[in-house]
């Protein structure tokens, strides 16, 4: 059975997939290979480690939060745009 998360990132690649299809490959290769700075990356490990710790406050809890709908959404772009990149080589 899928989960939520399964089906509400199913929606959103739905709804994206028509815009990203338009897009030029090179920049649907620039969007598969976007990665965070290393700043951010320092900081969404320490509060995910902080998480599974059971350490974090109600506003690094929301942050986090943020991060990982964030980190969702640019997942499902970036399987989109590889799918658009592998067609247009």
């Amino acid at each position: 059975m899928n989960s939520t998360l399964e089906l509400e990132g199913a929606a959103v690649a739905k709804v994206l997939e028509p815009v990203l299809r338009g897009l030029p490959p090179e920049v649907a290769r620039q969007i598969a290979e976007l990665r965070a700075v290393p700043e951010l990356q320092a900081r969404i490990d320490e509060l995910a480690s902080r998480c599974h710790a059971g350490q974090l406050t109600e506003d690094e809890r929301a942050e986090y939060a943020g991060y990982v709908e964030a980190i969702d959404l640019v997942a499902i772009l970036q399987a989109e745009a590889r799918a658009v990149a592998d067609v247009a080589v």
